[in-house]
């Protein structure tokens, strides 16, 4: 299963808040077996989300939507989305309820906040208000962290893929000086290689096999300096 992640908000882009989002999503598709082919963020404007989501979920199986649910102005996610998939937005009788249960009468909330696009499969906000959304594909989150790691929870088991191990070594060597022994590695185990330089070198290996993947960092681990 391969997936996109596109994060929405002007101030990502800004740099005034930092996308700890996409971040938090990679690291649990990828402990799921579901590969992040791309990860993106977009301003808050409805026909650069809508091209995005278009363009993605052409490519991946899934796309996953975080940020710019609400009510205000600049919350245009969900209109966005509609856009991308022909729908019309509308108000959602499920996503009332839940809120109405929540102790939200229609009369406490603002216009907007129950609609979502048409057909779409309510996904309610444990931890806030807004409800999220899934349709084709797509899957809509609040870009509040907390709020959307708690409705990332609810969806969780429709992502599922091949499982990886992974194993990390060490190596108190130059990256360069590595390169003939992390060449012989790829030729001789079924793994991926991700060399990551800092004051040591650390090399990620990671493979569909649980005991080549433990082969090959014993292979590699007798032949490099360790820190």
């Amino acid at each position: 299963m391969n997936v996109a992640v596109v994060t929405v908000g002007d101030e990502l882009l800004a740099g005034r808040t930092t996308d700890t989002n996409a971040t938090w999503l990679c690291e649990q598709l990828d402990d799921r077996g579901v590969g992040v082919e791309r990860v993106t963020t977009v301003p808050d404007r409805v026909s650069d989300i809508a091209r995005v989501i278009n363009e993605y979920r052409a490519e991946y199986d899934a796309v996953i939507v975080t940020g710019g649910l609400g009510p205000t102005h600049d919350d245009l996610t969900m209109e966005g989305v509609a856009a991308a998939l022909g729908r019309d937005l509308e108000e959602h009788d499920e996503a009332l309820a839940w809120l109405a249960a929540d102790g939200y009468s229609r009369d406490d909330l603002v216009a907007g906040t129950a609609e979502l696009p048409a057909g779409a499969r309510a996904l309610h906000n444990d931890a806030g208000v807004a409800p999220g959304a899934a349709l084709e594909g797509v899957y809509v989150l609040p870009g509040v962290p907390a709020e959307m790691k708690a409705m990332f929870e609810t969806i969780a088991d429709e992502f599922a893929g091949t499982a990886t191990y992974r194993e990390a070594i060490v190596a108190d060597e130059p990256e360069s000086a590595l390169l003939d022994r992390i060449a012989e590695l790829r030729e001789r185990f079924d793994v991926s290689v991700g060399s990551y330089p800092g004051d040591s070198v650390r090399i990620e290996l990671k493979g569909t096999d649980e005991t080549t993947v433990a082969d090959a960092a014993a292979w590699l681990r007798e032949r490099v300096e360790s820190p």
